[in-house]
């Protein structure tokens, strides 16, 4: 069976409304570092080819696509720190930063379409799109954006904080992770609020 390409499908049916946002994360589910959110205004005249979900392409050709994306589109970003995350929960925090990828943008959008099921709060009409980064062009490119964002976030970090691997596994629960925070315990960029790092935390207290 052949794979579902994105398209513009849907951008081009609400470009009535106004110039439309494609959004989308990345970094829920690692045990530290921030989550990103990225939106993305293409220019239906000049796509980026290549264009899919950020997670079905090698990391060499989604930074080319990111280069790309960056170079005639616009693109904003937006940040939820550790300790928003750790203060409002992980589904709140990703909310938080969709909302300022949304408020950075320098044209405001007509329409956003976001992947997943659950609605942030955002200015502009908000269409929630179920695998959304398969099938969107747009938030194809907000999620190689998300992505390759976070990921250079993560190997700054680790080379702060050597011991876990943060530069390969960006933060996910990789085995390497996991025997660095068992021989040097956990850092500020930790997800305290995170059941495995808060049972340590609870164990060496």
């Amino acid at each position: 069976m052949a794979a579902i390409k994105p398209t513009f499908e849907l951008e081009t049916l609400h470009a009535k409304a106004g110039p439309v946002a494609g959004i989308d994360e990345a970094g829920r589910g690692p045990w530290a570092g921030p989550v990103v959110a990225a939106a993305v205004i293409l220019d239906p005249d000049d796509i980026p080819a290549g264009l899919a979900d950020s997670k079905t392409l090698a990391e060499k050709r989604r930074d080319e696509i990111a280069a790309a994306i960056r170079g005639c589109a616009i693109v904003s970003v937006g940040i939820a720190s550790v300790e928003e995350i750790d203060a409002l929960n992980i589904l709140q925090a990703t909310f938080l930063a969709m909302a300022r990828a949304e408020a950075a943008l320098k044209e405001r959008p007509g329409l956003c379409i976001v992947d997943g099921s659950q609605r942030p709060k955002l200015k502009a009409h908000t269409e929630m799109i179920v695998k959304g980064d398969a099938t969107s062009l747009s938030i194809a490119a907000a999620s190689i954006i998300a992505k390759t964002t976070r990921d250079a976030m993560m190997r700054a970090l680790a080379l702060d904080h050597p011991f876990y691997a943060w530069e390969k596994n960006k933060g996910y629960g990789a085995p390497a992770h996991r025997e660095g925070l068992a021989r040097h315990g956990v850092t500020p960029h930790h997800r305290k609020s995170f059941a495995p790092i808060h049972k340590i935390l609870c164990e060496s207290a």
